[in-house]
């Protein structure tokens, strides 16, 4: 994923948050909804299950695409989305990289529920970064990153999802997207990021398949961690936004999800809000410093996985799933 520049942001966000609910003053547009109760048909997301997923892919190696530990994972997304109960989709695409590189990629879809026409796509890259380009020792720019926060938090988080999806039915159609080459781009070059997605967009994973909405979880596992509200899924889809806002809240997880703006990132959910989709992205954001520190470092690591944060963002999406 690529962040824009800040000063855009805050001129994009004057020109167009102007309009504040009476009760709200942080320029999102949003009131607060006051914590409840949790209801007792909402699962209880499970973090430890969900750290299991993430370690899982980590001792596996980076995934960086045409590796061994890239295939590999790659195998073990989709046997667990069987496993659980989904009807599994590949897609496999041969996608040329920016510098010229033919990645072996491989989306790997899983639908729960099929027959009903309302789909809830959720979606994590599964791919690590090749290089470790932010890393404050020049030395390691060139080792690939293990992807612990960027890439397998996401794809654990949802995988966890799936689980209590096969414990408990919703009774809505809800689809799962492990979206693979999002994390082989150049800085300043926005086509180059999130090519898995752009893949699944222009070659339907079967015919007529359209999702109602999308929710992007990106690098939702870190210590420290906080969820503003991302620049384009506010601006495309602020129904969308307030409602997983308003129930990380009433989950009691307000903390981690402010009702600010963050930063303006191209990631996957661009890819779906430009075929006309609302689409949102959780991802963590920083005022002071922007991504989490680890991104696109060595020390994005098993180490510096919170299972706090993890609870807060699977907690929200279960509640808005299941409410």
């Amino acid at each position: 994923m690529r962040l824009h520049s800040i000063l855009l942001i805050l001129t994009l966000c004057l020109a167009s948050c102007g309009a504040k609910s009476r009760n709200n003053t942080d320029g999102t547009g949003m009131s607060d909804i006051p914590a409840s109760e949790s209801s007792s048909n909402i699962p209880s997301f499970d973090a430890d299950s969900a750290y299991c997923y993430l370690a899982m892919q980590v001792k596996a190696g980076p995934r960086v695409p045409n590796t061994e530990a890239h295939k590999k994972i790659g195998n073990y997304l989709s046997a667990e989305l069987k496993r659980h109960g989904a009807n599994v989709i590949e897609q496999a695409a041969d996608l040329k990289a920016f510098d010229g590189t033919m990645l072996s990629a491989r989306n790997i879809f899983g639908e729960f529920n099929p027959d009903m026409d309302d789909r809830l796509l959720l979606v994590a890259h599964y791919d690590c970064r090749p290089w470790a380009d932010q890393d404050p020792d020049p030395e390691k720019h060139r080792q690939p990153v293990e992807g612990a926060n960027d890439g397998a938090s996401g794809t654990a988080l949802l995988l966890e999802i799936a689980r209590q999806l096969s414990l408990q039915n919703p009774q809505k159609g809800i689809d799962i997207l492990f979206v693979d080459a999002e994390d082989w781009g150049e800085e300043n070059n926005d086509d180059s990021w999130a090519m898995g997605a752009r893949y699944f967009i222009n070659n339907p994973i079967k015919p007529g398949y359209l999702p109602s909405r999308v929710i992007v979880a990106d690098m939702v596992g870190g210590k420290n961690a906080k969820f503003p509200i991302e620049y384009f899924s506010q601006q495309n889809s602020p129904d969308l936004t307030a409602k997983i806002w308003n129930c990380a809240v009433s989950a009691g997880y307000g903390d981690y999800f402010p009702k600010r703006m963050g930063g303006a990132i191209t990631d996957d959910h661009v890819e779906f809000i430009k075929a006309g989709i609302p689409a949102i992205d959780i991802i963590e954001y920083h005022e002071d410093s922007g991504f989490d520190p680890d991104w696109h470092t060595s020390h994005d690591t098993l180490e510096n996985i919170d299972k706090a944060t993890l609870k807060a963002v699977g907690s929200t999406l279960l509640r808005y799933i299941y409410e």
